[in-house]
């Protein structure tokens, strides 16, 4: 349990996920950094058929990649991806610098 401006809750508090180093790979992959100090890599392919990342079919839009408040944007933050979805649902790469 943990509280939070007097409110309790159950289980354990999780660290705030933030994106502190973000760089474009080849293949609509991106190598990720996290305040954890992990690194994972996350492959976009997937989801280039969904509306909101469409733009990032573009290979130049999405090398464009950048770092806002923690979370990994596009196009002047029109695009962006939660730190948690990247966290999740990255490959970890360790010893893999990009």
């Amino acid at each position: 349990m943990y509280v939070i401006n007097g409110i309790a809750y159950a289980g354990e508090m999780k660290p705030e996920i933030k994106v502190v180093g973000v760089r474009p790979l080849d293949n609509h992959r991106l190598w990720i950094r996290f305040n954890t100090g992990e690194t994972k890599t996350f492959d976009f392919t997937p989801l280039l058929n969904k509306t909101a990342y469409k733009p990032l079919s573009d290979i130049n839009v999405f090398k464009g990649v950048y770092i806002d408040y923690g979370v990994a944007v596009w196009n002047d933050g029109e695009i962006d991806i939660s730190p948690e979805y990247l966290y999740e649902k990255g490959i970890t790469c360790e010893g893999i610098v990009a």
